[in-house]
């Protein structure tokens, strides 16, 4: 079993930066692709970035692309999001989640264990 807590959320200007860690427990974790999800209220969960066991290959939305890196350091088994130049529409809950390997990294449902989410909210 795999344990996800997230931390790193909080109130920040547009332009400004942040920077999401999930701290994983669990024999398994090392060998589980992570990915980070976002919801905000009203709408469906939506893929930000994910990256797999060993940290080799990342994969972003096109919505955070060029914004948003992804990272992870199997010695301390945990996975940042770093987000950067962040703008009101990033607002959202943010989630981490592992899973075993798939092809289709963007499907929540792909995804076996879930953090509590974090608030991350940008002002204007």
């Amino acid at each position: 079993q795999v344990q996800l807590v997230e931390s790193g959320g909080g109130l920040a200007q547009a332009g400004a930066s942040l920077r999401l860690s999930c701290a994983g427990s669990g024999r398994t974790f090392s060998l589980l692709v992570v990915g980070w999800f976002r919801q905000a209220p009203g709408k469906e969960r939506e893929f930000v970035a994910a990256v797999n066991w060993n940290g080799a290959s990342t994969y972003y939305a096109d919505s955070v692309k060029g914004r948003f890196t992804i990272s992870r350091v199997n010695g301390e088994n945990a996975v940042y999001l770093q987000m950067n130049t962040l703008k009101p529409e990033d607002t959202a809950v943010y989630y981490c989640a592992a899973g075993g390997f798939s092809r289709t990294l963007e499907d929540p449902g792909k995804y076996n264990y879930w953090g509590q989410g974090t608030q991350v909210t940008v002002s204007s």
